[in-house]
């Protein structure tokens, strides 16, 4: 395989490790919504207490609560899934970027993950650290939070 090949493999690798990062955390984010859902439905007898009735609206409140990150992880999903995830030479939407030992992939913000025994993780187009550096390549010199970064690398 061509130095080529493999950089393209190892950055098809990160985004299948993003996605399927977010596909977690949606799935964890929908089953907590659901459990809740199902816990605030009243049965069907004919009398509920005060403590049924409370135990309910909180359940209610608290699967309310859940759905906005079901929400943002969909919307996460959607970008990742229109973003531009091809080899580049240049930092921005869809670049994997390497400093410091650090590993940022620039599309939406995540915690972190592994992949081939690396560690990721994912950043925004409006973080500032992502501005500090939109549009370098490895070589380049950038300034964040007062300290000077080198590119070592972009994919």
């Amino acid at each position: 395989m061509s130095s080529e090949q493999d950089r393209a493999a190892r950055k098809k690798a990160i985004h299948d490790g993003l996605m399927s990062l977010e596909a977690e955390e949606l799935a964890t984010a929908k089953a907590h919504y659901e459990a809740f859902m199902k816990d605030s439905r009243l049965d069907d007898r004919e009398g509920h207490d005060k403590d049924d009735i409370a135990a309910s609206r909180e359940n209610a409140d608290l699967a309310a609560a859940f759905d906005t990150p079901v929400q943002a992880h969909h919307a996460k999903i959607d970008v990742i899934e229109n973003t531009d995830f091809s080899l580049t030479d240049t930092v921005g939407p869809g670049a994997v970027v390497i400093f410091d030992d650090r590993r940022l992939v620039v599309c939406v913000s995540t915690s972190r993950f592994d992949v081939d025994g690396e560690t990721y993780m994912g950043i925004s187009t409006q973080s500032p650290i992502y501005k500090a550096m939109a549009g370098l390549q490895a070589g380049d010199s950038f300034t964040h939070n007062g300290t000077e970064h080198e590119v070592e690398d972009v994919l």
